[in-house]
């Protein structure tokens, strides 16, 4: 977005939560980017548009809510209908999906206000390209109990407490609804930990999918080796992982736990509202390439 706005394109950054609308709105020069969780706060000189709950019509929204998302893309149609941007892109959040599995009563009647916002963008003429960071499955047993590995506990009574840390990505402040449990960790080594000890005792862990050294996960999963730590361990699908059980406050979970991260969690939908042209055989997609296609390929 910094370098469609510094070329002169007219660009809306709408997110559902600030922390993202931080990341993608940094460096872009002028446009238009605020959040939903903050839309109260937005004004013309910091987020290149003011009086948000008015334009919109919607009060501010919690951030535990399906309505952060739904004010995501109704300020994307109002944006749409007074601003015409080049570019517009709209981010939710997955609280319904770490709450509702599909085809449940709250799954469809979150998918079906998109539909109704995106039937909306579509008949105004723009070109929609709709895709996911990532999926979701349940992570529980038969009885709706979490599968849970609390890795830091296991490696602390195995090899020593501080001869490691384990730190998972999904941790935010918003854990109400995952309690801060994905599917992806990564581990760092203190002085005294040997890499392929580690390796074998987290390998021999029911429910570990895969643990691979930095530079295979690096080239594995396109990850930055300086960013991630010196194991990288992914859990099956039904399970995730934590850190200590007494950092995870689990008390907030009223649904069984759903949640990502995960290898089997990589499939996305890639979805237009435009026929595709022709792409080449060898291009295995992935679901940035939402952008490239829907600038160069519908």
């Amino acid at each position: 977005f910094e370098a469609f706005s510094n070329a002169g394109a007219k660009v809306a950054v709408i997110t559902a939560k600030d922390k993202l609308r931080g990341l993608l709105g940094h460096k872009m020069r002028g446009g238009i980017c605020f959040s939903a969780e903050k839309a109260d706060q937005a004004t013309l000189e910091q987020n290149g548009v003011g009086n948000l709950l008015e334009l919109v019509g919607m009060p501010l929204p919690s951030v535990y809510s399906a309505e952060l998302s739904e004010f995501v893309f109704a300020a994307g149609v109002k944006l749409l209908e007074t601003q015409r941007p080049d570019i517009m892109y709209l981010s939710t959040t997955d609280y319904i999906q770490h709450k509702f599995a599909p085809g449940t009563p709250g799954a469809n009647a979150f998918y079906a206000m998109m539909d109704h916002y995106l039937t909306q963008l579509d008949a105004l003429g723009a070109v929609i390209g709709l895709t996911a960071d990532h999926g979701m499955n349940a992570k529980t047993d038969s009885a709706g109990t979490p599968n849970v590995i609390y890795l830091q506990d296991v490696l602390d009574a195995k090899i020593g407490s501080g001869k490691t840390r384990v730190i998972l990505p999904i941790t935010d402040p918003y854990v109400v609804h995952h309690g801060a449990l994905g599917s992806y960790a990564t581990v760092y080594l203190n002085e005294g930990a040997d890499l392929a000890s580690v390796s074998r005792q987290i390998s021999a862990i029911p429910g570990v999918e895969v643990v691979l050294t930095r530079g295979e996960a690096a080239a594995r999963f396109e990850l930055p080796e300086d960013r991630i730590g010196d194991l990288v361990i992914v859990s099956e699908r039904l399970t995730v992982i934590g850190t200590s059980a007494s950092r995870h406050d689990l008390s907030e979970l009223k649904l069984p736990l759903r949640s990502h991260g995960g290898i089997s969690e990589q499939k996305v939908p890639l979805m237009f509202n435009r026929k595709l042209g022709a792409i080449p055989a060898d291009h295995r997609l992935r679901n940035f390439d939402v952008f490239f296609l829907a600038m160069n390929h519908t």
